[in-house]
C-alpha cells in the first residue's frame, strides 16, 4: 500500500458545502451532488484545434438500470474509459449535472447527456497503449469543476490483500479495509473499501458528496466479498457511510466496520482519518517484555476514563491520569472500553465501532498521546476488549448487508439473552478475521500492552443463560461453544506471536479447564488450553466479599469462604478483581460492604485489601476504592474526589486509606515474595488456616531465592496479645513491613511491633514461633530483619 498522504484541499466537504449554498443558482445540496471539487486546478485550456465529433455511446439499458438501482457490481466495466473502435469510449455518471468535458493532452471535448445524470462519447483518444490519462470537466448550474475521474483507476487493493481477506487470515485488516488516504497511479484520494458479500450494490456518500451516492459505486472484486472504490480529492477529515443495496432490492446508509474515526456520538457516521503520530515510549516497549506477567509485579487501577475526570479529552488526562497512578503505585492501568459506541450508560461494553477510539475525548492521535504518557511513566496500559457481542443499532453491524454477516445466521445462536445485543458468529472465517485483526489492531497500533477480555464465559457455553430447547449442543452433543473455542485460541496465539510482551487476561466466572494453559497442551477435557496469560479469579472475589460482609461475630461460622480459594489457586494463573461490577447497581461501594460502624468499616477495609495484596494472584481495584468512596460508583459523575479535600472533615480518613493503597503498591513491588512466585505452590504455605474461632489466619509467601514474607490477618474487632504463630528457624529476626491499623491509614497505632526474635518453641509445623500482639480488624505483614 501506498503511504498515506492528506489531502492537498484548504477546505473541508462541509465548507463547500455551505459556499455552494450560498451561491444563488446553485440548488440546494440534496438536489445537487457535484463529487467534482471547486478549488481543483484551473480548467486546462482548450487546445487551438476544432473540437472532435463527440459519437454518443450510451451505457446499455441493464447497466444503466442496475447503475440507478445502486445495484452493479462492476460499475468499472461501463464508466470511466474503454477502448472501442476507433478510439476510446469515455461514460460518466454524474447527478444533476449540466454537462461533463473529456479534458486530456491535444483534447477537449463534451460528452453527450444520456438522460439521467450519464454522459458518453466516442473519442479520438488512442488506446493501442492504454487510454491517456484524463479529467473530466462538470458543469452544474452553480459553476465548472474540473476532476479526475474516478472511473479511470486500477483497483487499489492488491491480490495478496483480497487472498489474505478471502482466507481469514489477513492479520493487518485494518490495512486493506475501511477508508485510506493514500496516492494511487499518481493521484491523492481515499480508497474505500468494505466487505459485504450479500449485496447487490454499494455505493459511497459523505460530505464530499453532500451525501448522495449516486454517482459513487463500488466495484465488487471478485468472491472475496469485498468492494473498492478509489476516490480522487478526497481526504482526512471527511465523513462518509457506506449506502448498502440489498438481496431484496432495499437500501440501507452504513458506518464503516473498519472506521479508525467516528464522529462523536450520538453522531454515527464514519470519518476518514490517517496517523502521523510519533510514539516516545521507545524504551518501554523494549523492557516490557523481559518478564512474564504472572512471574512480575501485577497491580492494576481500572478505570473509565470518561468519568475518572468527567469532561477531560484524552490529551488533558494524560496531563493527570499518568501522575495519579504511579504515585499510587500501580503497575499497569486497566481502561474500561475505548472502542466507540452508541449508548455511554453501557460504559464501552457495546461496541460499534471496533477500529476507532471513542470521540468523546479526542481522536485517534489524542488517545495514543495518553498511552504514550503512561507508558513513559512507566504505567502499563490493558484494554478492555469486547469481541462476545454487539448492539443491533441499524446503522452498525446488524445484518450489514441485508442478511445476517456479523452475528450468526442462527437466530438461537445470534441473539444474546441477557444483553439485548447479537452475538458474533465465530464459526465464520471473516468474522473471526475481522475481531482477531482487532486484537492485534489495539496492541500494534495503539501499543496496548494486555487485552481484558469481556465476557468469555458467555462464549465458551452454547447454553449460557439459556434454557432447554433455547439451544443445541454441538457436533459431539456437548454444550461446549467450539467455534468459540478455536476463535479464543487463535486469537490468544495471533496476539503472543506478533506483539512481544503484552497480555490477555480472561473475564471467565466458570470452571473451564485450561483458560491460562498453552493452546497446545491438551487437558482432561479433551480441550486445549485457550492461552490467555491471566484470569480473573471471580470466585475469590465473591467469596471473600462474603466473609467480610459478616459481622465478625458470625465470621467464625464462614470462615472456608477466606480460605477456599487456595484449593484452588493454581489451577490458573489469576488475578484478585475489584471491579466496576462490583460497585454498582446496589452492590454498594467496596467499603461500604463492611460491617459496622465508619471506623470498623474502615478498618475492615483496610484489613481485607492488606489481604488482597498477599494472596496468591495479581491485583485489580476499580478507581474510587482507593480512597473508600462511600457512594456506589456512577458514569455520570465519577469518584468523589471532594471526599480528599481538606476542607472536608472526614478527608484525613479517606487520605488515610489512599496511603494505605500507596504503601501496599510500594511494598509490594520491592518485595518479590509478594509476585514472584504467584503461579507456583513453592511459593505459598500455611500458617494457620483453621483460625476460625479467633477470626485469624497467617500464611507465607516466598520468592524464587525462598526469601519469606509472613501475611497474619486479624479479622476481628479485638487486640490479641501474645498470639503465637508459626515461623521457620532459619530466619534470626523479622521486622513489620506494613500494617494496616497504622495511625497514618487511620488505625489505632496501638500494636506496631518492632524487630521480632522467633522462639524455638514449635508451633504450627513450623520449627519456631512469634509471639505477636494482633491489632483489631487488621493485616501484619513481616519479613526477614
Amino acid at each position: 500500500m501506498q503511504p498515506s498522504q492528506p489531502s492537498t484541499r484548504p477546505t473541508s466537504g462541509r465548507e463547500r458545502a455551505a459556499a455552494l449554498r450560498r451561491t444563488p443558482a446553485a440548488r440546494p445540496p440534496q438536489q445537487r451532488t457535484p463529487h467534482d471539487r471547486a478549488d481543483g486546478p484551473p480548467p486546462t485550456a482548450a487546445p487551438r484545434s476544432a473540437p472532435p465529433e463527440v459519437v454518443p455511446a450510451p451505457c446499455p439499458p441493464e447497466d444503466r438500470e442496475r447503475l440507478l438501482a445502486g445495484s452493479h457490481h462492476d460499475p468499472h466495466g461501463v464508466l470511466g474509459a474503454h477502448p472501442a473502435d476507433g478510439g476510446t469510449v469515455i461514460r460518466a455518471l454524474r447527478p444533476h449535472a449540466r454537462s461533463v468535458t473529456v479534458v486530456a493532452e491535444g483534447l477537449r471535448a463534451e460528452l453527450h447527456d444520456d438522460g439521467d445524470g450519464f454522459f458518453s462519447g466516442r473519442l479520438p483518444l488512442s488506446a493501442e497503449q492504454g487510454v491517456p490519462a484524463y479529467r473530466l470537466l462538470v458543469g452544474y448550474e452553480g459553476g465548472t469543476h474540473e476532476t479526475e475521474d474516478a472511473y479511470r483507476f486500477l483497483p487499489a487493493l492488491g491480490d495478496l490483500d483480497l487472498h489474505l481477506i478471502g482466507e481469514g487470515r489477513h492479520e493487518e485488516l485494518w490495512k486493506a479495509l475501511g477508508a485510506h488516504p493514500m496516492t494511487h497511479q499518481g493521484v491523492t484520494g481515499t480508497r474505500f473499501t468494505v466487505w459485504a458479500p450479500n449485496a447487490r450494490g454499494v455505493r459511497v456518500t459523505g460530505t464530499f458528496n453532500f451525501w448522495d451516492g449516486a454517482g459513487f459505486p463500488l466495484r465488487s472484486l471478485g468472491a472475496t466479498g469485498v468492494w473498492e472504490l478509489f476516490v480522487p480529492a478526497v481526504g482526512e477529515g471527511e465523513l462518509y457511510k457506506f449506502e448498502i443495496t440489498r438481496p431484496d432490492g432495499s437500501r440501507t446508509l452504513r458506518a464503516d466496520p473498519m472506521a479508525r474515526r467516528t464522529e462523536c456520538p450520538p453522531a454515527t457516521a464514519s470519518v476518514i482519518t490517517s496517523s502521523d503520530y510519533e510514539w516516545g515510549d521507545q524504551e518501554w516497549l523494549a523492557r516490557r517484555g523481559e518478564v512474564p506477567a504472572h512471574e512480575a509485579p501485577f497491580s492494576v487501577y481500572e478505570v473509565h476514563l470518561p468519568s475518572w475526570r468527567p469532561g477531560l479529552g484524552y490529551r488533558q488526562l494524560a496531563e493527570q491520569l499518568p501522575a495519579y497512578v504511579a504515585e499510587l503505585g500501580f503497575t499497569h492501568v486497566e481502561l474500561m472500553p475505548v472502542a466507540e459506541h452508541p449508548f455511554g450508560g453501557s460504559w464501552g461494553y457495546q461496541v460499534t465501532g471496533f477500529y476507532a477510539p471513542t470521540a468523546r475525548m479526542g481522536t485517534p492521535d489524542d488517545f495514543k498521546y495518553l498511552v504514550d504518557s503512561l507508558h513513559r511513566a512507566g504505567i502499563g496500559v490493558i484494554m478492555d476488549w469486547v469481541p462476545a457481542h454487539f448492539p443491533r443499532d441499524a446503522w452498525a453491524l446488524a445484518e450489514f448487508d441485508g442478511r445476517p454477516l456479523y452475528e450468526h445466521p442462527d437466530p438461537q445462536r445470534a441473539a444474546h439473552p441477557d444483553w439485548g445485543t447479537l452475538e458474533f458468529d465465530l464459526g465464520r472465517r471473516e468474522v473471526r478475521n475481522f475481531l482477531i485483526a482487532n486484537a492485534v489492531y489495539w496492541c500494534e497500533e495503539f501499543h496496548m500492552d494486555g487485552l481484558r477480555v469481556d465476557a468469555v464465559a458467555s462464549m465458551l457455553y452454547l447454553d449460557y443463560s439459556r434454557e432447554d430447547g433455547q439451544w443445541t449442543p454441538n457436533e459431539h452433543g456437548g454444550r461446549e461453544n467450539l467455534d468459540a473455542v478455536a476463535f479464543l485460541q487463535e486469537m490468544n496465539a495471533t496476539v503472543y506471536r506478533r506483539v512481544p510482551g503484552m497480555v490477555t487476561i480472561a473475564e471467565e466466572s466458570t470452571a473451564w479447564d485450561g483458560v491460562t494453559r498453552a493452546t497446545h497442551h491438551v487437558g482432561p477435557s479433551g480441550f486445549g488450553g485457550l492461552g490467555f496469560g491471566l484470569k480473573w479469579n471471580m470466585g475469590w472475589m465473591h467469596d471473600s466479599l462474603e466473609y467480610m460482609a459478616h459481622d465478625p461475630v458470625h465470621r467464625a461460622y464462614h470462615h472456608d469462604r477466606i480460605t477456599f480459594s487456595m484449593v484452588y489457586a493454581y489451577s490458573e494463573n489469576y488475578v484478585l478483581p475489584i471491579s466496576h461490577d462490583e460497585v454498582v447497581h446496589g452492590k454498594r461501594s467496596l467499603v461500604s460492604k463492611m460491617p459496622g460502624d465508619w471506623w470498623r468499616q474502615r478498618a475492615d477495609l483496610r484489613a481485607y485489601l492488606g489481604f488482597m495484596w498477599a494472596h496468591p494472584g495479581k491485583q485489580l481495584l476499580f478507581m474510587g476504592q482507593e480512597f473508600a468512596q462511600g457512594a456506589e460508583w456512577s458514569e455520570a459523575h465519577g469518584p468523589d474526589w471532594w471526599l480528599l479535600d481538606p476542607s472536608y472533615g472526614a478527608a484525613a480518613d479517606h487520605r488515610g486509606v489512599r496511603d494505605l493503597v500507596a504503601d501496599l503498591n510500594a511494598v509490594y513491588r520491592r518485595t518479590p515474595a509478594l509476585w514472584q512466585r504467584d503461579v507456583s505452590p513453592d511459593g505459598f504455605r500455611w500458617v494457620l488456616a483453621d483460625g476460625a474461632g479467633d477470626n485469624v489466619l497467617a500464611f507465607l509467601r516466598y520468592d524464587a531465592e525462598g526469601s519469606p514474607l509472613l501475611a497474619v490477618c486479624n479479622f476481628s474487632p479485638v487486640v490479641r496479645e501474645d498470639f503465637r504463630v508459626g515461623v521457620p528457624d532459619d530466619v534470626p529476626a523479622w521486622a513489620e513491613v506494613l500494617n494496616t491499623d497504622a495511625e497514618r491509614y487511620g488505625g489505632s497505632g496501638a500494636c506496631g511491633s518492632g524487630p521480632l526474635k522467633p522462639e524455638p518453641q514449635p508451633w504450627h509445623g513450623m520449627a519456631a514461633s512469634l509471639r505477636l500482639t494482633l491489632p483489631p480488624l487488621s493485616t501484619v505483614w513481616l519479613t526477614p530483619a
